[in-house]
């Protein structure tokens, strides 16, 4: 037993990452507007949130206000580098995804060239403060739910919960998410009772800014102490998870956890005897996420629902 809760709260991890950064990319793509730039933005918010963790850790702040700190900073980062996507796509009506291909691009190269001037020589920015959990009084003494949810766990494990709830209210329930998904269905219609497009897509995206550059900080954190200019293709990942819960917060929730699982397969399989007395190799365990992500796309994107004006760019002259 005491493995299969080993197994469920590692699956947190990776999880966690993918929900983040796929309720950012629900977001923007809701509104319309195509952001396959989630790889590059959540290097970039992760190297400043690394880099301002290097900075300031030691000074007597303690690990999780440390940690809200750091996903803070990723988070307007994210924020302001997801804009240059958003000036290029809709203010300038540029290709969306060439757009956000030069952002994927430019981050690892300007996080590995910063980072080498101004340690003057490594690219990697490492860290020493561990900010896991190891139980929360009084929750994790119930039986069972105590175990799973409140022991040996990070707090963005709980920032991502909220912020799924967050998100699936404003998108279904609150004025702003109506309209953000009324201009990715038809942006000339909600133009003309008088939304400004260009504006909630400017927002829209930002957000999935913020809550992708949180996410490359979650990674390194929960995966590493070090910061290595790489996010292991989690925000790909994150996209496939939109098509494979057709851009809806409870499909990809549980796609996340589906994914998240996989994940630790492949770095936990030798614990699990079934697995272990397979004798197969340890790559084949690690390209298993990869492998199904391509099954599920092949499978499920003939019959997922994108938002209709995905990835159309809107001229407010054209209606």
């Amino acid at each position: 037993m005491s493995l299969i809760y080993q197994l469920i709260q590692e699956t947190y991890i990776p999880a966690t990452v993918l929900l983040m950064v796929a309720l950012g990319g629900m977001f923007a793509e809701r509104s319309g507007v195509t952001n396959i730039a989630l790889e590059g933005i959540m290097i970039f918010g992760g190297f400043v949130g690394i880099g301002t963790l290097a900075l300031i850790e030691g000074s007597g702040i303690p690990p999780q206000l440390l940690f809200i700190i750091v996903l803070v900073v990723s988070a307007i980062f994210g924020a302001l580098y997801a804009m240059l996507h958003a000036y290029a796509s809709i203010q300038l009506k540029a290709n969306q995804i060439i757009s956000a291909t030069a952002l994927n691009l430019f981050a690892p190269a300007f996080a590995i060239y910063v980072a080498r001037l101004l340690q003057g020589g490594g690219s990697q920015i490492q860290f020493t403060t561990r900010f896991r959990i190891a139980e929360i009084p009084i929750l994790s003494q119930i039986p069972i739910i105590g175990e799973l949810f409140f022991t040996r766990v990070f707090i963005s494990f709980y920032i991502v919960i909220l912020l799924f709830f967050i998100a699936r209210y404003i998108l279904n329930k609150t004025q702003f998410g109506l309209r953000i998904n009324a201009m990715g269905e038809n942006p000339q219609a909600a133009d003309a009772l008088g939304i400004n497009i260009y504006k909630y897509r400017f927002i829209a995206v930002m957000i999935s800014g913020a809550l992708a550059g949180m996410g490359g900080s979650i990674f390194v954190i929960s995966s590493s102490t070090e910061y290595a200019a790489t996010v292991a293709g989690f925000g790909f990942l994150a996209i496939a998870l939109l098509i494979f819960g057709n851009w809806k917060p409870t499909y990809v929730l549980f796609g996340a956890l589906f994914f998240g699982f996989l994940r630790i397969l492949g770095s936990s399989y030798s614990v699990i005897p079934i697995l272990r007395d397979l004798d197969l190799d340890r790559e084949f365990y690690v390209m298993l996420p990869y492998v199904f992500t391509l099954i599920i796309l092949a499978f499920f994107s003939k019959n997922s629902r994108a938002p209709k004006a995905l990835g159309q760019v809107y001229d407010q002259g054209k209606r």
